[in-house]
């Protein structure tokens, strides 16, 4: 029963974030592609390609346990001057991926190691959430997400922090108040400053 409970909230989460995740590619403006974007040396169109492939095709890729195709890890999806719509009907498909129950059990292949569903689900809501705000920070928007999401989301780096810190996934946590919410908490434990 927990398991199923637990399957409620993290679908839910997906959800939301995928809901915000599509009105902030909506607000994407082509000119800002080619500008940095915050993250390494990536600019925006980098960024974006890398969020869409991940957080949407590879949120569906996952859940009917299949590889993503090559064809789609070396494409420039902002090539396509649709490619908001493009991504927002993409993550409905990917999301609508994740409604049965039996998606949320048994474990996924990634190829180098077998993980529990559920907790791949997680991962890929905080790939949503957090490129999502990498985007809505590098384009003057904003990533809000309501506080069950925010809770998962903060779980999801905290478990995962300093291993992603190992392999340069997340930079150091930057400070916040204790009081700071649960989103801002989040994305300033992955290393990014949420002010």
């Amino acid at each position: 029963m927990e398991t199923e409970y637990t399957s409620m909230i993290e679908y839910t989460s997906m959800k939301e974030c995928a809901a915000e995740a599509a009105r902030v590619a909506r607000g994407v403006d082509a000119a800002r592609l080619p500008e940095p974007s915050g993250c390494g040396d990536w600019d925006v169109r980098t960024l974006v390609n890398h969020w869409v492939l991940y957080s949407a095709h590879g949120l569906e890729h996952r859940a009917l346990r299949k590889q993503l195709p090559d064809e789609l890890t070396t494409r420039d999806f902002t090539a396509d001057t649709d490619w908001a719509e493009a991504y927002a009907a993409q993550l409905e498909r990917a999301v609508a991926a994740w409604s049965g129950p039996q998606v949320w059990e048994g474990e996924i292949d990634l190829g180098f190691a077998k993980t529990p569903a559920p907790e791949i689900a997680r991962l890929l809501v905080a790939e949503l959430a957090l490129h999502g705000w990498d985007v809505a920070h590098a384009t003057g928007q904003m990533f809000r997400l309501p506080d069950d999401a925010a809770r998962l989301l903060l779980d999801v780096v905290e478990a995962n922090a300093e291993e992603y810190r190992r392999y340069d996934g997340f930079a150091d946590a930057v400070p916040v108040p204790d009081d700071a919410p649960l989103f801002h908490r989040a994305v300033a434990l992955s290393g990014r400053d949420p002010r």
